[in-house]
């Protein structure tokens, strides 16, 4: 391939990570306060849109891999941005939960079009299976870069203006990302599926599951794709009850002080992907995985035994700066490398799956136990299930 093409297509791709992940960390960062403050919706409604969001883009996810793998992954890039800008926008313009169920689940499916294609796009457009890691790599570091950015430029829009303000030109700024992906990407190795689409897609599901069932390797990131991804989303619901309960150190609007962990988080992310950079594929892949696995379970038995916010914030920092970004870009690169062409998107939204399957089940499980015994034991759960992601990848392999 022509090295000068090679260099456009990965820095278009790790520009357009980086400005979608601004504006959709940004956006949401407000979302959330927005939900709270100007929409007023309680706790149970809020907990209903997630739950909805979730099972849609379950139902949706493998389907919409399949259209990209036997249509085009470009076009399904260009659909998600404009499903999730219209989605985004939206959400600014009204209040009632009804009308915000809807828009919340319109983003979730938004983004079944992109999980996956992106990465088949990107993959076989550069057809350098020795570089294409690092380009992973690079483009994760890109996304916190800008999920930190999106946290600060946003947020202090939403400040300086009003919230639905900022939530609004969110949404505007990403339907016209649609433009970039149409002008930079071009798609040379994707060719449409021929003959009857329905068949041509059955076909391709089939070939991905027999590519899954057939690889040991593969169902054991899935499963622990599974287990931390419950224990991320358990840890990430009850962290902030947890540090609120603790009572924040100095007198900050709770919003500042998330957003400033946040912030961290995101910079730690960044900076430990660049160091481990060299870890995260091959013979390491799995090592490094389970390393990750062990900092999350230390990270949130601190997080469940901490004496003070200080120290409990420390430790989430662990989760979601050192964890969290590791597994998931080792998984990501993981499957990427055992998966094949033709299949290439419908076994990342099989990955994709297995996150969401993940939230649902074992979150739901979690956030249960907090009910009914606290949210000690209950982080604890969550300890466990990143203890036993760390067993399972640290296990040799048949």
């Amino acid at each position: 391939m022509d090295s000068s093409r090679e260099d456009v297509l990965t820095r278009a791709f790790v520009r357009w990570n980086w400005a979608r992940a601004v504006l959709h960390n940004g956006w949401w960062l407000v979302t959330s306060v927005y939900l709270v403050l100007d929409a007023g919706l309680s706790a149970a409604q809020i907990v209903a849109i997630g739950a909805a969001q979730g099972i849609f883009a379950l139902c949706c996810e493998v389907p919409a891999g399949v259209l990209a793998d036997t249509v085009s992954r470009k076009w399904s890039l260009v659909v998600s941005q404009i499903l999730m800008g219209t989605a985004m926008l939206t959400t600014g313009l009204v209040t009632s939960f009804p009308l915000l169920l809807a828009t919340q689940v319109l983003w979730g499916l938004a983004w079944t079009f992109a999980s996956g294609s992106d990465i088949a796009w990107i993959t076989d457009e550069l057809n350098a299976p020795d570089r294409i890691s690092a380009v992973l790599t690079r483009t994760a570091r890109a996304q916190l870069s800008g999920a930190a950015t999106g946290l600060v430029v946003i947020g202090a829009l939403a400040w300086a203006t009003r919230r639905e303000v900022a939530i609004i030109g969110a949404g505007a700024a990403m339907l016209l990302l649609s433009v970039y992906v149409v002008a930079r990407f071009s798609e040379e190795r994707c060719v449409p599926a021929s003959g009857a689409r329905w068949a041509a897609s059955w076909t391709t599901f089939r070939r991905g599951v027999g590519l899954v069932r057939g690889s040991p390797e593969l169902l054991r990131i899935f499963l622990a794709t599974f287990l931390v991804n419950g224990a991320t989303d358990a840890a990430g619901r009850l962290a902030p009850k947890q540090l609120l309960e603790l009572g924040l150190p100095i007198r900050l609007d709770p919003i500042v002080w998330f957003t400033g962990l946040g912030v961290v988080a995101l910079v730690l992310g960044a900076v430990t992907l660049r160091i481990v950079a060299r870890r995260l594929d091959g013979e390491h892949a799995r090592h490094s995985y389970g390393v990750a696995a062990l900092v999350g379970t230390v990270g949130v038995i601190g997080l469940a035994v901490a004496p003070t916010s200080i120290s409990a914030t420390a430790a989430l920092i662990l989760v979601s700066g050192i964890a969290v970004p590791l597994t998931r870009v080792i998984a990501m690169i993981w499957v990427n490398a055992r998966t094949t062409s033709d299949v290439r998107a419908t076994t990342h939204s099989f990955l994709a799956q297995a996150e969401y399957l993940g939230e649902v089940v074992c979150g739901l499980l979690i956030t249960l136990v907090a009910h009914l015994a606290g949210l000690p034991v209950a982080l604890a759960g969550a300890a466990a299930l990143f203890a036993l992601t760390a067993a399972i990848m640290r296990r040799p392999a048949d």
